[in-house]
């Protein structure tokens, strides 16, 4: 990860998502001078946790990939996201 230091920039690259970068600036944008600190820390600990994500799931492909196994203890959930996905498709939010 990155060194540089956090801007709206790199918040909205680090979602990975157009739609999720869009709904940041939004807030960003509209946020009150007291409330924009907050909100700004908000995303920037969305985005730290999407990248981490992001270089576990890497971690976890190469020793796949490799034929290891992956360290940890793994659960399932695709069903549920699944789930997830489609209902907030249904409200239109995706």
């Amino acid at each position: 990860m990155s060194d540089s230091p956090w801007t709206i920039e790199r918040i909205s690259d680090a979602l990975g998502n157009p739609t999720l970068a869009q709904r940041f600036l939004s807030e960003i944008n509209k946020a009150p001078a007291h409330e924009m600190l907050s909100v700004f820390a908000k995303w920037q600990g969305i985005a730290e946790r999407t990248l981490a994500a992001v270089q576990r799931g890497r971690e976890a492909a190469a020793i796949q990939e490799a034929g290891g196994d992956i360290p940890g203890e793994w659960t399932d959930v695709t069903d549920r996201v699944l789930q997830d996905a489609a209902r907030i498709r249904s409200r239109g939010a995706a």
